[in-house]
């Protein structure tokens, strides 16, 4: 089955989750899949910048994992390619901690009858999201004074494949 599409899970909602006081052992979520950004620190780690930049939040949604990491090779790759993977640092600020969960889809011939009556089906695990607020900070970028557009411009890029309204936060150091 292939991906759904992101409007399904902008929205942030409690989950509905089963939380058993007699039996706290079968309380989660069983299966959590990984989340697809493994690399959360991108650049030279070590090196001393006089600017940062943050991209944060307008609005409070759900990002999902596979957004954030494609966000974070178009980034890093324009950074890469305008100064070299020493003249930048960029780590990526918020975790995909919130699972999410679909139900199945029916199809063929009885699919009527298995879909009616489960108005409340907990789902089965498919990927991880990012949860963000209002003001969160989402990405930090690093860099010296003289290359702050090119900093701009790939948070820029980054912005445009993720789901929420940002907002470029400039602090020199």
């Amino acid at each position: 089955m292939g991906l759904r599409p992101g409007r399904v899970v902008r929205k942030i909602e409690r989950p509905w989750t089963r939380v058993s006081h007699h039996r706290p052992k079968i309380s989660y979520v069983k299966g959590v899949p990984f989340p697809k950004t493994h690399q959360f620190e991108m650049g030279n780690k070590k090196g001393k910048f006089d600017s940062t930049f943050y991209l944060i939040s307008k609005e409070a949604v759900q990002i999902r994992d596979n957004s954030v990491e494609a966000g974070r090779i178009v980034a890093t790759r324009f950074l890469e390619d305008n100064l070299t993977a020493e003249g930048f640092f960029m780590k990526i600020l918020a975790y995909p901690h919130h699972v999410i969960r679909e139900k199945p889809i029916a199809t063929g011939a009885g699919a009527d009858r298995y879909s009616q009556g489960m108005a409340h089906a907990f789902g089965k695990p498919t990927g991880t999201a990012i949860q963000a607020k209002v003001g969160q900070k989402l990405i930090r970028v690093q860099v010296n004074k003289e290359n702050i557009k090119i900093a701009k411009k790939a948070l820029k890029k980054l912005s445009l494949k993720i789901s929420p309204k940002t907002k470029i936060e400039f602090k020199v150091s």
